[in-house]
């Protein structure tokens, strides 16, 4: 237990904290007690770059019912058109979920504006955020020794022209962000972007929970000054330490993946994603802690990681 303070002291130096949520996202709590939910967002660009970069890539509301038995990890479309509030400099409006980081400005004032917007859609008050540089992810899984990525369906990468072939496989950092960048020529499109998102993070999970790395002293500080220069983090006054304890606690197979019901929809020429039947109660799951329940009625839309 020593060991794991000394860590945790050592890594909450590294990570950079900033208030990510709007006021009005925020679950003001003391403890952990009770069921908790996160919002995750990712992006390859942070604070100082250009504004048509400023979009995130990935959003997910991280979802854990009391008890630490089970972690659901909801991805929220990209192109998702919601109703944005209003910011400095932004009136506010109709558009895709993921210009609201780029109306926001990026970086901390980005995620603000993104968790205001998640909470005016969906009622869900947050209990933290981290915001996760994508491109410094992929030091984090090379001194992982790369991650097991399984690709279930023949994709051609837009970016590179790597072409990824179904069956299960170990990548490096920047084949393994390649793929999960993918959407295009895949048959769910963007639903299935979001799974290979989700499948990474289980990954990257998994690999780090090895005994060798923990029996490493050397490269675990490495791989937690890694991680601690890829994340902004907002624990919402709750120590560094007290959260990684707690998710320590979580089973090996308590990760879930859920995509969010919705159906894409052109409209005036630009293809957006929309709800099907305001989300199909997941949102009102969260908010009164069923999603354990919900997950069971709705399979289609639940995936194991």
């Amino acid at each position: 237990m020593t060991g794991l303070h000394w860590l945790t002291n050592r890594y909450d130096r590294a990570v950079v904290k900033e208030e990510l949520l709007d006021p009005a996202a925020r679950q003001r709590r003391t403890d952990l007690s009770g069921a908790l939910n996160y919002l995750l967002v990712g992006s390859d660009h942070r604070t100082g770059a250009s504004a048509e970069d400023q979009r995130s890539d990935s959003i997910l509301i991280v979802h854990v019912p009391a008890g630490m038995r089970q972690a659901y990890l909801i991805s929220i479309p990209r192109d998702l058109l919601v109703a944005i509030p209003p910011a400095p400099g932004y009136s506010g409006g109709q558009d895709k979920i993921n210009a609201a980081y780029e109306h926001g400005g990026g970086g901390q004032a980005g995620a603000r504006l993104l968790s205001a917007t998640l909470t005016r859609l969906t009622g869900i008050r947050f209990d933290g955020a981290a915001l996760v540089d994508f491109s410094g992810f992929k030091e984090v899984i090379d001194l992982l020794g790369g991650i097991r990525m399984c690709v279930d369906t023949e994709v051609r990468s837009i970016h590179t022209k790597t072409l990824f072939t179904p069956g299960c496989q170990q990548m490096d950092g920047a084949r393994t962000l390649d793929y999960v960048r993918q959407r295009y020529d895949l048959p769910g499109g963007d639903f299935d972007r979001q799974r290979h998102q989700q499948q990474m993070l289980r990954a990257v999970l998994d690999k780090a929970s090895e005994t060798h790395l923990r029996s490493d002293p050397v490269k675990l500080d490495q791989v937690l000054r890694a991680v601690g220069g890829s994340l902004t983090v907002d624990t919402n006054g709750v120590p560094l330490e007290d959260l990684l304890l707690d998710f320590r606690s979580l089973p090996a197979d308590a990760l879930r993946g859920v995509q969010v019901p919705s159906y894409p929809q052109t409209i005036d020429e630009v293809s957006y994603v929309v709800l099907d039947n305001g989300g199909n109660g997941l949102f009102d799951a969260v908010r009164g802690t069923r999603l354990p329940e919900w997950a069971g009625a709705n399979p289609r839309w639940v995936n194991r990681l």
